[in-house]
C-alpha cells in the first residue's frame, strides 16, 4: 500500500527534486524532506550492494522520523572499468566535479564502441517497524568522451542513455525522467506497493 506520508531520505538536492516528482506520480501524498527534521541525518554508504546501503538509510530515517522513509543507492557501471566505480559511485573522488574528471582519465584512449555502461539504482520504502519494499531500475547507455549539458548532476554530463541522444545532463528533465535508472526503480516500487 502506499502511504499516505513520507520522508525522502537523502541530502543530494538533485536526487531529493527527482524523487520528490517521481513519488508525486503515485498519487497525492504529503511528501517531506530531511529538512523538516533538523539532526536526522542519513548514515555513511558502507554497504556492499546498493540494496544494502538503500535500506540502510531508509531504516534509519523511517526510526528516526517515525513515517515511511524512502531512499535510493545508485551508481554508473562502466564496462570498460570492469562495472567501476559501481556502489562506490559517490565515494569514487570528492565532488561531482572530480568524480567525472577521473571517470573521464581512466577511460582515456578508450574506443567509444567500448565505453558501454549501466547506471542502476535500488530503492527502498522503510516503514518505522524496519519492514521495508525494494525495487530496482537500470538504465543502458555509453559515456561520452567529454561533458556536456548544464543539467542534471553526478554523473549525469557523461552518461548518453541509449535512444536518448544527448547526456543525461543535455536532456529535458522530461526525457530524462522518462528512461532514468532512478524512474524506472521508483516506478517499479509505486507499481509493487499499488497491487499489495
Amino acid at each position: 500500500m502506499i502511504p499516505p506520508r513520507l520522508v525522502l531520505a537523502t541530502a543530494n538536492r538533485g536526487k531529493l527534486e527527482e524523487l520528490r516528482a517521481l513519488v508525486a506520480e503515485w498519487g497525492p501524498a504529503e511528501v517531506r524532506s530531511l529538512a523538516d527534521f533538523p539532526g536526522v541525518t542519513c548514515p555513511e554508504e558502507t554497504g556492499g550492494s546498493y540494496l544494502e546501503n538503500a535500506l540502510a538509510k531508509a531504516r534509519t530515517v523511517a526510526a528516526a522520523t517515525a513515517l515511511p522513509a524512502l531512499a535510493d543507492d545508485s551508481g554508473l557501471e562502466a564496462e570498460g572499468l570492469g562495472g567501476a566505480p559501481g556502489v562506490r559511485s559517490a565515494r569514487y573522488a570528492p565532488t561531482d566535479a572530480a568524480r567525472v574528471a577521473r571517470l573521464l582519465a581512466e577511460l582515456a584512449g578508450v574506443p567509444r564502441a567500448a565505453r558501454r555502461a549501466c547506471f542502476r539504482c535500488v530503492v527502498a520504502l522503510a516503514w518505522p517497524g524496519g519492514a521495508a519494499v525494494t525495487a530496482e531500475g537500470t538504465c543502458r547507455g555509453r559515456i561520452a568522451i567529454a561533458p556536456s549539458g548544464g543539467g542534471g548532476f553526478g554523473y549525469d554530463p557523461v552518461f548518453v542513455a541509449d535512444g536518448l541522444g544527448c547526456s543525461f545532463a543535455a536532456a529535458a528533465p522530461a526525457d530524462k525522467q522518462r528512461v532514468s535508472h532512478r524512474a524506472r526503480a521508483v516506478r517499479a516500487l509505486g507499481a509493487r506497493l499499488a497491487s499489495s
